[in-house]
């Protein structure tokens, strides 16, 4: 006998569950309040996660990241200046000291505390890491050859530096709001991209 047809959106449903933990983070935000937002009952929750508000929220993480990616991606193919455009990521991340409007926050604060559960976990975390490593390191090369960029050191270290900034800047902004400060922060660190 098969299971209980769905009779929801599960795309939509760790959407909305999303959007609490992005206001509350993993831990303060109840069971109640996500099947509340995701508009299902315990039955159908547990049904759809079988591993209950973890196995939800590294859903809602690769389903976040999935989005941001592609999103990042589409404008690095539509953008002139792919390096600019990487600089313009970074900078705003200055500008916005506020976590709920800026969405590269959300992922960035997540994967710090995913990385925090379990191995599984935290294996899924450097998995979407590496995504966004591999997606600076196209940007990289390309510059590279076109000689956009003159520095000559191995795209992949470069695009991990990247990597490794991002990391640190959602970090340091829980530490620090000061734009200055972070702005001249980013702008050292992007000197590899002369």
């Amino acid at each position: 006998m098969a299971g209980r047809p769905k009779i929801f959106d599960e795309h939509q449903a760790i959407e909305k569950a999303t959007e609490v933990f992005r206001a509350k983070g993993y831990d303060a935000s109840s069971a109640d309040e996500l099947l509340n937002a995701m508009g299902i009952g315990k039955g159908s929750f547990y049904h759809a996660f079988k591993g209950g508000k973890q196995e939800l929220y590294i859903r809602s993480i690769e389903q976040f990241s999935a989005g941001f990616l592609k999103r990042f991606e589409d404008q690095l193919l539509q953008s002139d200046n792919e390096i600019e455009l990487i600089k313009t990521f970074f900078l705003q991340l200055a500008k916005t000291p506020d976590c709920d409007k800026e969405t590269g926050c959300y992922l960035g604060n997540a994967l710090v505390q995913l990385s925090e559960k379990d191995i599984e976990a935290k294996h899924i975390s450097a998995q979407l890491l590496k995504k966004l490593q591999h997606t600076f390191e196209k940007a990289v090369k390309k510059a590279q050859n076109s000689g956009q960029i003159k520095n000559t050191e191995d795209a992949e270290i470069i695009a991990w530096h990247l990597t490794n900034l991002w990391n640190g800047l959602h970090v340091t902004r829980r530490m620090e709001n000061s734009s200055k400060i972070l702005r001249s922060l980013i702008e050292i660190n992007l000197k590899i991209l002369d």
